[in-house]
């Protein structure tokens, strides 16, 4: 059984800020199927209704999404975290941020789906098991009560958005378990990695 995003009232964040040093190119840019990478993560959070995406001025235009810098330019998506959380507490006060990265091309409203039917009362992330069985930092919900432990960190120096401490009072689904399709999580960072998707 699903949850339609709506009932959670998600704010979909898009992290497409970073140099994709991996990928070589912009891989907001690239495509999947005749399709964008960024316009394939947005269409995943289409019924979403509070949409933004964080890049530089300029770079994108994304028809019903805001498109606006981070507040910490160039300090890593620990940092798009912080001014997704302070964006959407801004926009509808507190509540949660579906957060994702550009390079998950296979992603459908399926996958919030089961993130929001997921969300446990007083936790403050859920998001999926990687195969290594650690949590994953994307695709994920937030709560926007995380930001200022967030900006704490951030402060410190710290960059990654992989933290021990997200996974603390948090609900973390093995995505097989939780009935997705094997593959529907897949990191597109490279592009062999895209290459590998190619068709699917």
């Amino acid at each position: 059984m699903t949850v339609p995003i709506q009932v959670l009232d998600l704010t979909a964040v898009i992290l497409a800020g970073g140099q994709s040093r991996r990928f070589g190119t912009d891989k907001a840019l690239a495509q999947l199927g005749g399709q964008l990478l960024l316009e394939r993560v947005a269409a995943s959070l289409a019924e979403c209704p509070r949409r933004l995406v964080l890049a530089p001025p300029g770079r994108y235009a994304l028809p019903g999404w805001t498109v606006q810098p981070e507040r910490r330019q160039g300090e890593g998506p620990l940092a798009g975290l912080e001014t997704a959380l302070a964006w959407a507490e801004a926009q509808a006060g507190p509540g949660w941020v579906a957060l994702s990265g550009v390079d998950y091309p296979l992603l459908t409203p399926v996958v919030w789906q089961v993130l929001a039917a997921a969300v446990q009362p007083g936790e403050l992330a859920t998001g999926f098991l990687g195969t290594d069985t650690r949590p994953e930092p994307m695709p994920a919900l937030y709560h926007t009560a995380l930001r200022p432990r967030v900006t704490a960190v951030l402060d410190t120096g710290e960059r990654r958005l992989r933290q021990p401490w997200l996974a603390d009072g948090g609900t973390w689904l093995d995505p097989l378990a939780a009935g997705l399709l094997p593959g529907i999580l897949a990191d597109a960072d490279t592009p062999a990695a895209l290459q590998a998707l190619d068709g699917q």
